[in-house]
């Protein structure tokens, strides 16, 4: 007798609502989920109407969408190798009226291989680990979202490939990986701006932000620190509360 094999799990999705519900994310219920880091990361894109802005491993689309509702008339493509991420990302820009275009695609390939002008503007928030040794193994759902398998410096040279001169690059990492970032990006990049995100003001940062200038030639810039949570007080302090809502960017 021939036994039907199982039919392949489906993952659950649910739906959230993002920058005071005036975006819908549907993402999977388990596994990687976007929170903190993808609203900061869209905060920090200060692009303006007619320009290009490229994500890549955009994941369910919560940056691109975050940045479609914050700046209108953006053109958004983002790049994922997850066939059913890329496929949320799609339902996503479909479920917000995005002018967002997902490609399915690996960043290791580089950017050229996607055969695009270069853009206004490229963001990540890369996986924040690619030393298998140095983390137990993710949960299910986790390890493409947290585990850089051809290294941060694919990541960022498909940045410093994306963008045109002049064009701006945005990051979202794990604070101690600083030294890092500006030693790859510097090799063809410069005007760095620098934002520590503090779990607590008496706590050191645990993520920075990054901006560099392709081509930039400007001093770097440390910035004055954004402190997420209040002890003893609300869940977050009154600026990260207003840029989750949407009421407030990340200025450079």
């Amino acid at each position: 007798m021939t036994v039907a094999a199982p039919p392949p799990e489906v993952a659950e999705i649910v739906e959230n609502a993002l920058l005071g519900g005036r975006v819908r994310l549907r993402q999977p219920a388990k596994g990687y989920r976007a929170g903190m880091d993808a609203a900061l990361l869209a905060a920090a894109v200060d692009c303006q109407s007619g320009q290009r802005v490229i994500e890549a491993g955009c994941g369910a689309g919560a940056v691109l969408m975050q940045i479609a509702a914050r700046r209108p008339g953006v053109a958004l493509t983002g790049l994922e190798r997850d066939a059913a991420m890329a496929d949320l990302a799609r339902e996503n820009a479909r479920l917000n009226v995005a002018d967002a275009d997902i490609l399915s695609g690996d960043v290791a390939a580089g950017f050229r291989a996607l055969g695009l002008e270069p853009f206004d503007w490229a963001v990540s928030n890369p996986p924040f680990f690619d030393d298998p040794g140095a983390l137990r193994e993710p949960g299910r759902g986790k390890r493409g979202a947290w585990m850089a398998d051809d290294g941060l410096s694919a990541w960022t040279g498909f940045l410093l490939k994306a963008v045109r001169e002049g064009g701006r690059i945005v990051l979202i990492h794990r604070a101690d990986r600083l030294p890092d970032l500006l030693s790859l990006l510097g090799e063809k990049a410069g005007s760095f701006a620098v934002r520590g995100v503090h779990p607590h003001a008496d706590e050191p940062a645990k993520r920075v932000l990054v901006q560099a200038t392709r081509t930039g030639k400007a001093p770097l810039r440390l910035l004055p620190p954004l402190v997420l949570h209040e002890r003893g007080g609300a869940k977050h302090t009154p600026e990260a509360e207003a840029i989750l809502r949407g009421e407030a960017g990340l200025g450079w």
